[in-house]
This record gives C-alpha cells, structure tokens and sequence, in this order.
C-alpha cells in the first residue's frame, strides 16, 4: 500500500496520549538536558585543565562510559517489549542519572569521573530504548517524525538552558571566565542538581503506560528477528559512528584555537539553539519527504563541518562551523529515531531502540579511542596535528550517505 493510501490512525485514545505523553516526555527530557549540559560541555575542561587528564584518556572515558552502557539498552529495551510496559524502566533509568552527579562535586582523579560517566550513561542506557518506544507507541504513523523532532527540540532547549546557567556562573565566578576552576565547577554541579530531580517527577506524574501491542509474541533477543531493512541501517550506522568521536573533542578543538571556557559554552548554546530551532520543523518534514532523504541531507553537511574544522584556523571559524553543526543534529537525531520505528513492528520496537542505541555506543569506543590517538599520535606524526580525526570522520559520514541508498524501502513507511 502506498505511503498516501494508508488510513489516518487518529483516534480520541491517540489524541489523549500524544498531549500527555508526547508533552511529558518531552518535558522530562527538557530539565535533563538543563541539568546534563550545564556540567557534562564542561567536563572535557575540568578533566584537562583541573585534573591534567590528556586526551587518549579523556577518548576512553568518553567510549568507555558510552560503550559499556551500551549493553544495558539491549537488554532494557528487550526487556520493555516482554513485559509490555515501558514507563518503569524509563523512571529507573532517569533516577540512576540524577543520583549519580553529585559524586562529581567529590572528584578528584579521573576514576571517579568515569564511575560518574558510566553510572550516568548507565541509567540512559534503561531508559532510552523504553522511553523511545514509549514515545513512538504514542502517536500514528504519519506523526511519528513530529512526535521525535518536538522530543529532540524539547532536550536540545534544555541543552540551550542549562549551558546558559552555566555561562552565568562562570562568568560570575571568574570575572571574564578565562579557565574554569574547581570550586566553580562544584558550583555548577550543586545546581544542576535541581532540574534533574524535576526531570524524575515530570516523568511520574506526567507520562501514562502505552500498551505494547507486540507483548504477547514474547520476543527474543537476536537480530534474527528483524528484516534486511533495519539491519542494514543499523551496520550504516556503525559505519558513520565510527567517525564520528565523542562531542569533547570538538570542544578540545574550539579551546585550541583561542576560545575560553566561556567561549566554549557560548558556542554550546549556539549550536544547540540552532539543533532545537530545526529539530520539530525536520521532523515534520521527514513525515513527508522521507526519513533516508533527510538523513542523507544531514549527514552530508556532517562531513562539510568536520572538513571545516579540519581546516579551521581561528575561534570565529569553530564557532560558526559549531551552529552548522547544530543544523546535522536537527536534520538527523529525532528523523533516524523514527526511522527505526518505520523498520520495525510494533512489538519489537523495545528490542529495536536498545540494538539501535547499542550499536551507536558501542561504536562509540573505538571512535573515541581512534580520535584521540589520531589527534595525538598519527596526526602528529603525519603533519595533520590536531585535524587528524576530523579528516577520518568527514571520510565515514561520506561513505555512509551513499550506503543509504542501498536500504530498500518499507511498505507504508515514511522511507524514501
């Protein structure tokens, strides 16, 4: 059946729970990101200016709080899909997060910010596949790209927030916020704690239980049980992870041509203004132009910008690379979540959503490892200094804009 032949799936049920879940979520998502960014844009600078870590080190905390976390979501999201309930483990995992940032007020070495990293993307990898299929069971077909580009707005503005209190303080506490110190990053840990803790009770007292159509099939934990499409997307998506390192080294890079700790979180605000400004509108436009055109369009400008900050020279050139930057995020991140949902069945979507963000963290490991060992071994060794990994990672978004093409499209999916 063509795209435009399928039955609109508008219901009163669906009406309710687009209004209280879709706006819960998203809500919950919104002070998570407030608390999130004010402390974890910084982190990169606390560990290499007040702890002295280098940067191979920073990549393997970086990957290795991503990666192993990793496994949680295969599990949480298969999890969901077995007992047909989602909201719990969401409400598990955003708790984990909040608990888990106060130690970083007590860190004094760098093994304690990787229990911090790890416990934090611990408590993401429950709720990330359980709350996307949440998100997902929520709305229809033909919403399901505004459902996730209004989520991905909602936390990218948060994002925009918490980086704004965060300049605040810093600018308070250092005057023109030339470096940032301990006492003003426990300072700022000390308040992120606030939304984080609202972020819980929105999630309890706003979002109500999907039922997962899909619980009786008892599903199992193998790729087996998917179709070519979705496995296919899921090796691309290895592929352009690989290139693409943590976000810290893209803030290493922005220090090393000139810009201050205030700076920095300046240029975060922007490039998350410009992310929540296009998510909804890209998201919207996905539902009818087609999830794999939007992604192609956003991964080829992901490897315009990491030519760019190859090649960049000077602080005004970071930070305007860092609002295109912005503008990859929101063509990509809330239209590849639907897309996944456009793969699948209903049932499996739990499954789905933890092998999908599995796959991503766990190609996050070597990514990370590979970026800092490029920035300070190869590229130094070949001339290319601090743009080694930015060269590797344009190479791999590129190869995987044209591997897109091989995914053949599903019948009633927004996919083309």
């Amino acid at each position: 059946m063509a795209d435009d032949e399928r039955p609109r799936e508008d219901s009163s049920q669906e009406s309710r729970l687009t209004a209280r879940n879709v706006w819960a979520l998203t809500a919950t998502s919104f002070l998570t990101d407030v608390s999130s960014e004010m402390i974890f844009n910084l982190l990169p600078l606390f560990l290499f200016d007040v702890l002295g870590v280098r940067t191979p080190l920073i990549g393997l905390i970086e990957g290795v709080a991503e990666s192993t976390a990793s496994l949680m979501k295969v599990f949480s999201g298969w999890f969901s899909d077995r007992l047909g309930r989602r909201k719990g483990l969401a409400v598990i995992g955003y708790s984990l997060s909040t608990m888990a940032k106060p130690f970083l007020y007590f860190a004094a070495g760098w093994g304690t910010v990787l229990g911090v990293r790890f416990a934090d993307r611990l408590g993401k990898g429950i709720r990330t596949a359980p709350r996307d299929a949440m998100l997902a069971g929520s709305v229809s077909d033909q919403r399901r790209g505004w459902a996730f580009g209004l989520h991905r707005a909602g936390d990218t503005a948060g994002a925009v927030v918490g980086l704004a209190i965060a300049l605040g303080v810093l600018l308070a506490s250092r005057g023109r916020g030339v470096a940032l110190d301990r006492g003003t990053f426990q300072l700022i840990v000390l308040i992120s704690l606030i939304p984080a803790v609202l972020a819980v009770l929105a999630l309890i007292f706003g979002a109500r239980e999907v039922p997962n159509e899909g619980a009786a099939r008892r599903p199992r934990l193998s790729l087996n049980q998917f179709d070519r499409p979705f496995l296919l997307f899921l090796g691309i998506m290895v592929v352009f992870t690989l290139g693409n390192s943590s976000d810290a080294f893209l803030i290493l890079r922005a220090q090393s041509v000139g810009l201050t700790a205030a700076g920095v979180l300046g240029m975060m605000v922007l490039f998350n203004l410009v992310y929540a400004a296009l998510s909804g509108p890209a998201g919207s436009l996905s539902d009818r132009w087609g999830r794999r055109r939007m992604l192609a369009a956003g991964w080829g400008l992901y490897a315009l910008v990491y030519l760019g900050f190859a090649r960049a020279g000077g602080a005004w050139q970071v930070v305007g690379l860092m609002a295109v930057y912005g503008a990859f995020y929101g063509l990509t991140e809330g239209v590849a979540r639907a897309y996944v949902a456009d793969l699948v069945d209903a049932g499996q979507r739990g499954t789905a959503y933890g092998v999908y963000h599995a796959a991503i963290g766990l190609a996050a490991l070597p990514a990370s490892l590979i970026a800092g060992v490029l920035w300070q071994g190869v590229g130094s060794w070949a001339g290319l200094g601090a743009a080694a990994p930015f060269w590797f990672g344009a190479g791999l978004a590129l190869l995987a804009t044209l591997l897109l093409a091989a995914i053949p499209g599903r019948t009633g999916a927004a996919t083309s």
